[in-house]
Order: C-alpha cells, then sequence, then structure tokens
C-alpha cells in the first residue's frame, strides 16, 4: 500500500554497497533523520555514509502525515505534570526551533516540497477539559493559542485549541533534494555493529562513529530499548471530492480523526492501537465509512498505514546510545510526530558528533530515567511481553488451517503445532512459523496491513514471512 506522497514522487535508487569500505561516521537509516543528520554532518566537512536496509524514505517518513508542528496533541499540560515546567519549556523550544529550521533550510536549498504556512488545530466533539487544561499548558510556557469554536471542520464541535505558525509538506519531495549529494547505500540492511565494524549481507563499513537512525534500534544491548519503548500504528486514507482544509486538525477524542490537505486530495488519519492488536482488522473501512458520511461522492486515491515508537516517560531519545558505547549515537522514540524531532535530533546529533552541546542534551539524553514518568508505561510494556511470550508457549491455536477463509491470516493447528498461516484469495497457503525471531513472543496477523505483527516489540512481516520492520534481523522460517 503506497502513501500518497509515494504515489507522487519518484526518487532514484541507489546502488548496494558491495565490499568493505571506510567512512568517519555511518548513518544507519535512510529516512528523516538518517538523512537530515547526513546532511548535516557533510555540510561541517565530515566524511559522512548512509546505509539503508530499504529504499530511502520507504519507511515512516513516507508514511506520515507530514505536520511540521509544535503542537503535538495534548502534550504540554502532560509534560509539566510529569517533567516539570521547565522541561515542557524546552520540549517546544525544540520543536519551534524545528519549525524554523525547516523553513530556513527549504529557502536556502530552493527546495520545491510544497511546503505551506497552517495553524493548527487540537479539537473536541465531547467535552472542553483537556482542551482547557491543554491551553492553560501553553499560558504558563508562552506557546500562545487560542481557544475557539470557530473551524474549516464539516461537523460540529464543542472546542478547539489552535496555534498558528506551523507548516505541511510533502516528506519525500524534501527528502529527494536533501539526500541527493549524499553517499546512500540502499537494500543494505545493517546486521551487526561491533568495535566500529558495520556488517551488511554486502560487505563491512569500518566507521570511527555511528549513528543509529533506524527507527527502532535494533541492538539489544547495550541501551536495552526493546525494554523501553513500545510501537503503535495507525491508518490514514487520502480522498478525492472533499473539502479541502487550510488548517492541520487532530482530534482528542478517543475516536478522533486527523486532517489535512494535500495536493488535491484530503487525508484522514486514526485508528491507532498497539501494534499486534488489530486481529479484527478494519481500520480503513473505518476511515472510509466516516468521510463517506461527510462526502458522500469522495473516492478513496490511497491507503497507507505507520508506525511509531512510544518511549515510557513520553519524551525521545537523542544523544549517545548508552554510557559504554561513546561513538555511537542514536535518535528514536517520536512518539508519533517524527517531521519536528528528526530535525531536532539531526542538529543534536551534529554537535555531539563534533564535541560540542545543545540546550537539549540533558532533557532527551538516552541516559535518563525517571521512575515516576516511567513506572506505569513500563509495567505495561513487560505486561504485553509476558502475554506474548505466553501465547507462544501456552495458547491454543485459534483455527484450523480448512477453517480459514481465504484472504484472510491467523494462528491455526497443523499436525499438534501452531503455525501462522496466510490463505490467498485463489486457496495458496502461505505457513510461516509465528514466534517472532528477535524475542520469541507469538505474532498476530493484521488483517489492514496484510502483515504478521509482533505485540512485544512492533517487528512486522509479510505473509510469506519477509521482514518489514524490525527491531528483527531477519523474516520467518517457513513452516
Amino acid at each position: 500500500m503506497e502513501s500518497i506522497w509515494q504515489k507522487t514522487t519518484q526518487i532514484g535508487g541507489r546502488s548496494p554497497l558491495e565490499g568493505d569500505i571506510a567512512a568517519e561516521i555511518a548513518v544507519i537509516g535512510g529516512g528523516l533523520t538518517g538523512i537530515l543528520t547526513a546532511h548535516y554532518l557533510a555540510g561541517a566537512g565530515r566524511d559522512v555514509v548512509v546505509l539503508e536496509a530499504g529504499r530511502i524514505g520507504s519507511g515512516q517518513t513516507g508514511r506520515t502525515s507530514a505536520k511540521i508542528s509544535a503542537q503535538h496533541g495534548l502534550r504540554y499540560a502532560e509534560l509539566i505534570h510529569d517533567h516539570g515546567v521547565e522541561a515542557a519549556k524546552s520540549y517546544a523550544a525544540a520543536q519551534f526551533q524545528a519549525v524554523a529550521l525547516y523553513r530556513r533550510l527549504i529557502d536556502s536549498l530552493a527546495i520545491q516540497c510544497d511546503l505551506e504556512d497552517a495553524p493548527a488545530y487540537l479539537y473536541t466533539c465531547l467535552e472542553t477539559g483537556a482542551l482547557e487544561e491543554e491551553f492553560q499548558a501553553y499560558q504558563t510556557l508562552g506557546l500562545g493559542g487560542e481557544l475557539t469554536s470557530r473551524t474549516e471542520l464539516p461537523f460540529p464541535i464543542v472546542s478547539a485549541l489552535r496555534l498558528d505558525g506551523q507548516a505541511q509538506f510533502h516528506p519525500l519531495k524534501f527528502l529527494r533534494r536533501i539526500a541527493a549529494p549524499l553517499r546512500i547505500y540502499e537494500h543494505t540492511r545493517v546486521l551487526g555493529v561491533r568495535d566500529g565494524v558495520l556488517t551488511t549481507g554486502h560487505g563491512a563499513v569500518h566507521a570511527k562513529k555511528i549513528v543509529f537512525a533506524c527507527h527502532f534500534p535494533f541492538p539489544n544491548h547495550p541501551g536495552y530499548y526493546f525494554m523501553r519503548m513500545h510501537q503503535e500504528r495507525s491508518y490514514c486514507i487520502a480522498v478525492e471530492n472533499a473539502r479541502e482544509m487550510r488548517g492541520m486538525y487532530l482530534g482528542v477524542d478517543p475516536d478522533g480523526l486527523s486532517f489535512r490537505s494535500a495536493g488535491g486530495c484530503l487525508i484522514i488519519g486514526g485508528g491507532e492501537h498497539r501494534t499486534g492488536e488489530n486481529r479484527q482488522g478494519g481500520k480503513f473501512e473505518m476511515l472510509e465509512a466516516r468521510a463517506r458520511r461527510l462526502w458522500q461522492d469522495c473516492k478513496v486515491a490511497a491507503r497507507w498505514s505507520a508506525q511509531d515508537c512510544v518511549p515510557l516517560d513520553g519524551l525521545p531519545y537523542i544523544g549517545r546510545f548508552a554510557a559504554d558505547t561513546p561513538d555511537w549515537f542514536v535518535a528514536t522514540g517520536y512518539r508519533k510526530w517524527g517531521m519536528t524531532n528528526a530535525m531536532t535530533a539531526a542538529r543534536m546529533l551534529t554537535a555531539q558528533i563534533q564535541g560540542e552541546t545543545t540546550e537539549f542534551d540533558a532533557l532527551f539524553s538516552p541516559q535518563r530515567f525517571q521512575p515516576s514518568a516511567s513506572a506505569a508505561q513500563l509495567f505495561r510494556d513487560m505486561a504485553e511481553a509476558v502475554r506474548g511470550l505466553s501465547r507462544t508457549a501456552f495458547g491454543l491455536p485459534r483455527a484450523l488451517t480448512d477453517e480459514l477463509p481465504r484472504g484472510h491470516g491467523g494462528i491455526v493447528s497443523y499436525q499438534g503445532s501452531k503455525v501462522g498461516v496466510y490463505k490467498a484469495k485463489n486457496g495458496e497457503i502461505f505457513a510461516i512459523d509465528p514466534r517472532c525471531p528477535h524475542l520469541g513472543c507469538q505474532l498476530e496477523w493484521n488483517p489492514d496491513a496484510m502483515s504478521w505483527d509482533c505485540p512485544c516489540h512492533g517487528s512486522r512481516f509479510d505473509f510469506r514471512g519477509r521482514l518489514l520492520e524490525g527491531p528483527a534481523l531477519e523474516g520467518l522460517e517457513r513452516a
């Protein structure tokens, strides 16, 4: 399923790595974080190479809603509560600075990426308490903002919180231009890192410093990021013949939707869930049904889904990977707000790699741990991991192969064992070992994304068992 960005942009391919090479800095991951980091490092005169497992921009960068905004949901009241006013001010400063840096970079390089100024709105159709609390946080932090009941939305709302000075763009048009002069190897998955050597299936890269910009860092230790984050999926459709909107909208109600216009279409997003917990499916159908209730003649031009890393305390991890790996750096845990956090990470990592400091180092340090802000989420994530592992050991298969409908997947019984099976519409069977090769959790079939998803740490595989997303590094065994 291609996003509206992928359908409307062609990025020239790069060759895979062939043999061993050396570079001062190796960046793992060719999404927005990796490419921006490489861009700024190259601009500082550093020798940098980017290694991408697939195509650049083929991960979350190509599947974002592409809002360049400091308004990150009901964020600032939560930050004040969990981390204090000064930390919330620092987070806001990083996001507003990122919005300004995008404008500056796009202007200086004359990048044609459909950049538009757009106010950002949070809205509710139910009750105003949460928005009023968020508005008070804006006032405490000096962010401005305005509570209003007037929006472009085609349905009545109770209240909305508006923040001016934000923007939206076409992320792949931007990425294409930024990536053009960089040394990049595509279809080159990094399989291991040790003593400054990055091992791939096509050769090795010897580097003095290494940046993990691969969405979810794959080394289990040091760092233990698999214990400090979980992943969530969300869904988008782009529809034609719908009302175009000048603003960007995000509903804060349990069933709230996201809206923004792009290229003559309206992008509608929603249906969030923890990765591996969508057995019933129906997310795209829900979005399409709600769109047609609003615009009877609208037509779906694209549908896609994306994945986001959610850290324990709600703040990204940006900086040195771990205390005992001084030459490793990481950026992850953006909690669904990758555009501004990618820019923040690129600037921070560029500075840190050159021995400099930034005002945000302490806030986003991967070495931080605040029990008061992390304990509840840690226990929830541990419970999910235990549940995923126990399903592998003790859970009963839910269906027999013959009973599985065509076009569906599920865990079935075969010769006394559990097998993951997808039955194609022509009746062909694709069977896999349903244990995630990362840490052994039982996978679940996602009928919307047509993938096997891990509920523990978010690895994903297609119906044939081929790896789609990590932290796993290999595909599934065929059964």
